[in-house]
């Protein structure tokens, strides 16, 4: 049987790997599909989303062995980053959907104080009893 951890951290790493994929899947459509004004923006997304993919893989895999609410804040901290961020840029960019704008600066926030604790966690690593 898996705890609750387990499946926290299983979530984490797919999330992670399925937002890479978003983030190839987005950066293609935009390089060859959008015009001007939707490129940048879209590419932005996906840069940002690449990024945090990554981020979050080695927060997931560190989770596998290391107890640390610090990094499991990072995780999710990554997560709501990337839906707030990346997800208002995408319906910016690919539909024309502004009105989630102010959204972005939290996703950004989220973001940043994922960095912070993933800085900490990693700092006050502890092995896994």
């Amino acid at each position: 049987m898996h705890s609750l951890v387990d499946i926290r951290v299983r979530f984490l790493l797919t999330f992670g790997a399925a937002s890479g994929l978003v983030a190839v899947v987005t950066g293609a459509l935009a390089a060859h599909a959008l015009d001007a004004g939707q490129i940048e923006t879209v590419r932005t997304a996906a840069h940002y989303q690449g990024i945090h993919a990554l981020a979050l893989l080695a927060t997931g895999t560190l989770l596998i062995t290391h107890r640390s609410r610090w990094l499991e804040a990072a995780g999710w901290l990554f997560v709501a980053g990337i839906l707030m961020f990346c997800g208002s840029l995408y319906l910016k960019g690919l539909g024309g959907i502004g009105a989630l704008g102010p959204v972005t600066p939290f996703g950004g926030g989220a973001f940043m104080l994922g960095w912070a604790c993933l800085g900490v966690g990693t700092w006050r690593l502890r092995p896994v009893a």
